[in-house]
């Protein structure tokens, strides 16, 4: 197999034309090429108007022409003998099954490609959710973005799949990916209903809409396999005899294993405490605070792919800057054409979110722009420090609107001026919303440090710092506040205790948390055959 990168069409030209492309790239007849697949797939659009989608293509040539054709091009860097990373899945022998199966709490991306791994293994994994499946975790949700009933249980942060269920679905990741894991991850989410182009996509994602589907799929098959999965049932205690885990206690039953994942998220504060109290070492971590931001969808469009933006899909983008005050200032979560989600999770708080539908259709576009927190909003000595921080500040934006969505357009928010209407478009949210002081909430310094990145990323997008840009707040929930320790072996301080993914501060979105939990269930399989 070839690899050919930079495989390059315009947004008119057809894919079929991609064969004929290869043939003069590689100097072989059309005919001479098997097959062709597309790895990978972008867009080019830094000449505008000039607007390219590039490929990179894995190509299959007749017997025997591979190495003359590689030895003729060996001088062309994008093209390359193909060596796919096929993940290996780790195996257990059948002798060494533990009487007890392994235990996973949390039904999150980690938790479920955990369980996968481990139900493929023969070793039939029970899985503890506070949360709902989704489909009854989904009419929660909407009741309370209609009346503004939280059930503390099952919400946009707990649930099954985890809170990245309700958000874009986005699936890439930076994470360096030698062993196959993110490829696997992607087909797995293939396998169980996701599009096959997030396989190539250069920016893939599912939406809300698919994922949820994709997530029960998933459950369905590992209880196939032999998993379990207790819906509504919280692991409110561990069992721990010299120094290893024994088991847990849920719901006033205990359920006996020598191997507990925590695949907890983020926001499973409870739990967080429980773990802190029962002697297990975790420490506080830096996060990034501060609020969704709107703009009309077609305004960023226009700006990343001038007038082609309507042969294209609603653009996404990626801000980031470092202050002079030591502060980074980033966009996270960048939902094209998405919402601003009500995310709160515990009574009298309020947290917000970005989410999108597969086909990315609302007239917005909306991303967190947040700024770095640590050392100088909270005691770093305190593991569980962060998470205060975060209950004050969530606190604050609940108090605002009593329990509505907080907003104020960023000319009122620079002013300290309460907004009264919309400017030149409207809000697009998924919860009862009402102007407030958004201003209020931060320190001077992060108020300050939001209006200085602000003003950097208006000048690489004309317009992001308008006047009537939609803040809405408050966005606190980035990354995990705690980082839960794991040594070599990916166990806590108690052996066979094994915290997962981006709860336990090791991965940070569905793909990465998802490789967690392989990572984490490779790790299991280890340790039971010791």
């Amino acid at each position: 197999m070839i690899k050919i990168d930079q495989i390059k069409l315009s947004i008119d030209e057809d894919e079929s034309k991609i064969n004929s492309l290869v043939a003069k790239k590689l100097r072989v007849k059309e005919n001479d090429i098997k097959s062709i697949k597309i790895l990978k797939k972008s867009i080019d659009a830094r000449k505008k108007p000039d607007i390219y989608f590039v490929f990179s293509i894995i190509a299959e040539l007749q017997k025997d022409m591979e190495a003359k054709v590689l030895d003729k091009a060996k001088k062309d860097n994008n093209i390359n003998h193909y060596n796919p990373k096929n993940y290996e899945m780790p195996a257990i022998d059948s002798k060494n099954l533990p009487k007890n199966p392994p235990i996973i709490i949390g039904a999150g991306p980690a938790g479920l490609f955990c369980a996968y791994i481990l139900s493929l293994n023969h070793l039939n994994p029970i899985v503890f959710e506070r949360g709902k499946m989704v489909d009854d975790r989904t009419s929660d949700i909407l009741k309370f973005w209609e009346t503004g009933v939280l059930n503390t249980s099952s919400n946009v942060q707990f649930g099954e799949g985890g809170a990245g269920t309700f958000s874009d679905g986005k699936l890439n990741t930076l994470v360096n990916d030698k062993l196959g894991r993110n490829k696997f991850v992607l087909e797995t989410f293939v396998k169980f209903g996701a599009p096959s182009n997030i396989l190539y996509d250069y920016k893939p994602h599912i939406g809300t809409d698919i994922l949820k589907q994709v997530v029960s799929n998933m459950r369905k098959e590992i209880i196939s396999l032999g998993g379990e999965f207790h819906f509504e049932t919280q692991v409110d205690e561990l069992v721990i005899e010299d120094g290893k885990v024994k088991g847990v206690k849920a719901n006033g039953k205990t359920y006996l294993s020598d191997s507990i994942v925590l695949a907890i998220g983020h926001s499973a504060r409870d739990t967080f405490k429980m773990l802190y109290d029962t002697g297990i070492h975790m420490e506080a971590k830096d996060f990034a605070v501060g609020f969704r931001i709107e703009h009309p969808q077609e305004m960023i469009s226009r700006t990343m792919y001038d007038a082609a933006f309507s042969k294209l899909p609603p653009a996404p983008y990626k801000l980031a800057t470092n202050l002079s005050n030591q502060r980074g200032v980033y966009s996270f979560c960048m939902c094209p054409g998405g919402f601003v989600v009500n995310s709160s999770s515990e009574e009298n708080h309020l947290v917000v979110n970005g989410m999108s539908y597969s086909k990315r259709d609302s007239k917005n576009a909306n991303s967190a722009i947040v700024v770095s927190v640590g050392a100088r909003e909270f005691d770093k000595s305190n593991p569980l420090a962060g998470i205060e921080y975060q209950r004050t500040i969530e606190h604050k934006a609940f108090t605002l609107c009593e329990g509505k969505i907080p907003q104020q357009l960023y000319g009122d928010f620079k002013a300290k001026k309460l907004s009264s209407s919309y400017g030149g478009f409207s809000s697009e949210t998924k919860g009862n919303v009402a102007f407030g002081m958004l201003s209020d909430i931060f320190s001077q310094d992060i108020y300050q440090s939001f209006i200085d990145g602000m003003g950097m990323f208006g000048a690489k997008i004309k317009g992001f710092d308008r006047d009537d840009a939609i803040l809405s707040g408050v966005e606190s929930r980035t990354s995990s506040p705690v980082r839960i320790n794991r040594n070599e072996s990916f166990q806590a301080n108690v052996a066979g205790l094994f915290p997962c993914g981006e709860g336990a501060g090791y991965a940070g979105g569905i793909t990465s948390a998802a490789m967690d939990g392989i990572k984490v269930a490779e790790a299991v399989v280890s340790h039971i055959s010791l």
